[in-house]
């Protein structure tokens, strides 16, 4: 491994338990003040943005996505929707798989312990937000792949992660880690598939000139 590729690296880690550290370290200053500041009409708002920001409609417009570029041969773009896809995939089994192993109590729930409880409860679901951990996973791809647009729709998930603070589903450390881990699922979801497009790429340069291989 490079040493550029380690030092990014160590940079990425330590950036991402900063915010985690200072995450959970103002849960309780963010949902009360968030509770304090609540309007009728914006909670309605959130509840829509909530709502439309799962990842059905993640899932849906990939798939739209997917299906135009491959119909029109755009072999680049068939990769990058079918890459956000998969990293969306990834990032909402892992989300699943904390939210089973590690139960958190909702804001919304009034109760002493803040962590366990049952484990098949949506109620003690809260940790990590899988609304924002697919919505990250999914344009994180576009991030990593084409910078600008994934610039373009990075309010996105933030809106998503937003809303579900307001409307009290989530804390915000529940927010910030599943912002980590949908970026993380988008990198190493986006690594591998460039890796198995290069070698399959190379296999198919070889078959078609086995001689120029020699």
């Amino acid at each position: 491994m490079k040493r550029a590729t380690v030092f990014y690296c160590l940079i990425g880690i330590a950036i991402a338990a900063m915010a985690i550290a200072v995450s959970f370290y103002f849960d309780d200053s963010v949902r009360d003040f968030i509770m304090r500041h609540q309007n009728s009409a914006m909670r309605n708002f959130m509840r829509y943005v909530s709502l439309f920001g799962d990842w059905p409609l993640h899932a849906a417009i990939g798939l739209v996505l997917l299906g135009l570029a491959w119909r029109r041969g755009r072999e680049e773009w068939t990769r990058i929707f079918l890459t956000m896809l998969l990293a969306m995939m990834v990032a909402g089994v892992a989300g699943t798989v904390i939210k089973r192993t590690v139960p958190r109590a909702r804001p919304s729930v009034y109760t002493d312990a803040r962590w366990g409880g049952p484990r098949f409860s949506s109620k003690y679901h809260s940790f990590p937000s899988g609304h924002v951990g697919a919505s990250t996973a999914f344009f994180g791809v576009l991030l990593f792949t084409r910078r600008r647009i994934g610039l373009a729709c990075l309010p996105i998930p933030i809106l998503i992660g937003f809303s579900r603070m307001y409307i009290g589903a989530h804390h915000l450390s529940d927010v910030v880690c599943a912002a980590i881990l949908g970026t993380l699922c988008a990198l190493v979801v986006t690594q591998f598939v460039s890796r198995q497009s290069a070698i399959a790429n190379r296999k198919l340069k070889i078959k078609s000139d086995p001689a120029g291989s020699g």
